[in-house]
């Protein structure tokens, strides 16, 4: 089985799920697949390719380690109110849910 079948049968497969596992949609899926893969292999590469971190050979001298002291820690919101927008604490007024009465027994 070539590369472009696999990727068709993974696509066909992720399609097939995501539609809730219909039975008697598998020529649909494939097709559908088929289209995604061809369009998927003609895109350009849009991810930059990453450069080969630098080798060094065992007689090079460590890198030092870097130190924790050198790092800030993220500033912390004050309170839990502080970290809501405004609008959000204006728009609804803080009031106090009354108690649900006891419901009656129905009359026979």
């Amino acid at each position: 089985m070539s590369a472009d079948d696999k990727r068709i049968r993974e696509f066909a497969y992720q399609i097939w799920e995501s539609e809730g596992k219909p039975t008697g949609q598998e020529h649909r899926h494939w097709e559908m697949a088929r289209k995604l893969a061809e369009a998927e292999a003609l895109a350009p590469n849009k991810t930059p390719t990453r450069k080969p971190a630098a080798k060094t050979s065992p007689d090079a001298p460590a890198a030092a380690p870097k130190t924790r002291a050198a790092a800030k820690p993220a500033a912390k919101p004050a309170s839990k109110a502080a970290a809501k927008p405004a609008s959000a604490a204006a728009a609804k007024p803080a009031t106090e849910k009354k108690p649900r009465a006891a419901k009656k027994p129905p009359a026979n």
